[in-house]
């Protein structure tokens, strides 16, 4: 009696392990993958970015996502760099520090079937301040944890290290109370907007 107690005592346990390490999902708006549901996992800092602001997003990105070059700075669940790859960029490079994201962010390109996917685990100011050896990007999603002043040290290594291309679309997601941004004073705001506790802004950069 005393051991098939403790089994169930034990499969509890379990069950509520994998319940805190995967809750959750991500759901793709438009696309080649509309309407597909993604896991997400329930880690600390992790706050993918809510169907409505990403909806306005990438009503914004319209003209200029079909063939793109992404960068998801701080790519947590993904959501915004598998939105870009549904709508036909080109390819969409995701940076992410923490382990277990970057497992499932794996994972859920396997589930798409996509090769336009390329995911990096490492500390993005770390990599951000290596340089960038392959082609600039088009387009940057920016949305890190907020409270940790990641924003501006962020910016200043994309705009110095080879990063952006001619042109290129910078999105930037905030905490409401960030009223104001210190941003390169050739980068000019195209579109701003407040959804609940978040700011987010879209910046194009000099040609």
């Amino acid at each position: 009696m005393k051991k098939r107690r403790r089994i169930a005592d034990q499969t509890l346990q379990q069950n509520k392990a994998n319940n805190k390490s995967q809750k959750g999902e991500v759901r793709i708006i438009a696309g080649l993958w509309r309407g597909r549901k993604l896991p997400v996992l329930d880690s600390q800092g992790l706050r993918p970015t809510t169907d409505r602001i990403k909806e306005t997003l990438f009503n914004w990105l319209m003209p200029y996502i079909v063939g793109a070059r992404c960068l998801d700075c701080f790519a947590g669940s993904g959501s915004l760099g598998f939105e870009a790859l549904s709508r036909q960029a080109s390819a969409v490079q995701f940076f992410e520090q923490d382990k277990s994201a970057v497992k499932q962010l794996q994972q859920n390109l396997q589930r798409l079937e996509s090769q336009r996917g390329l995911i990096t685990q490492g500390d993005t100011l770390q990599l951000l301040a290596q340089g960038n050896p392959q082609l600039p990007f088009d387009i940057v999603f920016l949305d890190p944890p907020f409270q940790q002043q990641l924003i501006a040290p962020t910016i200043e290594r994309l705009q110095s290290n080879g990063w952006l291309a001619a042109g290129a679309l910078v999105y930037v997601e905030t905490e409401k109370q960030l009223a104001t941004l210190e941003v390169p004073v050739t980068w000019r705001l195209l579109k701003q907007k407040i959804g609940g506790e978040v700011c987010f802004r879209l910046y194009q950069t000099a040609d």
